[in-house]
């Protein structure tokens, strides 16, 4: 994939947050309340689809550490706490309310392992440079 589109950024930035809110979400269903239901007998569909998850999770964090380093990692987080505070701060948000701030932190969570998946790819665009981990 050479050409690196918004489109591309998007299905990245979806994928991503479909991630988090499939894993555990404040409305009840996810695979942390299907598992919980059950617990502490598990079926082997969860444990089929929990491995699937598992290892979407660390695709995503290696590829977003990886991308961004820990730094960046660090400073896009920073920037979204920033923005959420400046929302409390202007009134827009409530933290005594426990579902949207948790809403709120799990998009969070997608949209930095969304930047990270496309971060090797936004650097490229802007400074032509591309990110090589090896070269044979």
């Amino acid at each position: 994939m050479d050409e690196f589109t918004l489109s591309g950024l998007l299905w990245r930035m979806a994928f991503s947050v479909a991630l988090v809110f499939l894993t555990f979400n404040p409305s009840g269903v996810s695979y942390y309340h299907w598992l919980a239901d059950g617990f502490p007998s598990v079926t082997p569909v969860e444990a089929i689809a929990g491995i699937v998850l598992l290892g979407l999770w660390i695709f995503f964090i290696r590829s977003t550490l990886r991308a961004m380093g820990t730094v960046g990692l660090v400073l896009l987080m920073g920037l979204f706490a920033a923005i959420v505070w400046w929302m409390v701060s202007q009134g827009w948000l409530e933290i005594a309310n426990r579902s949207t701030m948790a809403w709120i932190v799990l998009t969070i969570l997608g949209l930095v392992l969304g930047f990270g998946m496309s971060w090797a790819h936004i650097r490229r665009q802007v400074s032509g440079q591309a990110s090589v981990d090896r070269v044979d």
